[in-house]
């Protein structure tokens, strides 16, 4: 016998809906562990992750402040403008490494491993 779930897809009765966000082994965490775990889990993984998108920003806003720096021309509005990108950029990856150093020592103050990151086989600590 064939078990209707959610808007009426036929699902057989030992498969599961998931969430595709997690990845399989948070699920498991999640499902087998408990809601503990899970977070003890995926703290370290938001804040690798959290890490990795600021130095993208700060690499695309260096870039298009010195786009904008050579293509300038001259101007002085447009010069003004492109340092200031290219200020806050370096105000923003300096403050990033501030707050992975503060999360560093706190990681070796607390004993927690909040830097972390467990990519499979590989591991960056």
């Amino acid at each position: 016998m064939t078990n209707y779930k959610l808007a009426g897809a036929p699902i057989e009765s030992h498969t599961s809906i998931t969430n595709p966000a997690l990845s399989t082994s948070l699920q498991d965490i999640l499902l087998n562990r408990g809601p503990a775990a899970f977070f003890q889990a995926f703290i370290p993984k938001f804040v690798g992750l959290s890490f990795v998108i600021g130095v993208l920003a700060f690499f695309f806003i260096m870039i298009i402040g010195a786009i904008q720096w050579i293509s300038s021309g001259g101007d002085k509005t447009a010069l003004e403008g492109a340092r200031g990108k290219i200020t806050n950029a370096l105000v923003g990856i300096v403050i990033l490494f501030a707050l992975f150093a503060l999360l560093k020592v706190l990681e070796d103050f607390f004993g927690i491993n909040i830097l972390t990151l467990d990519i499979g086989p590989l591991k960056i600590e």
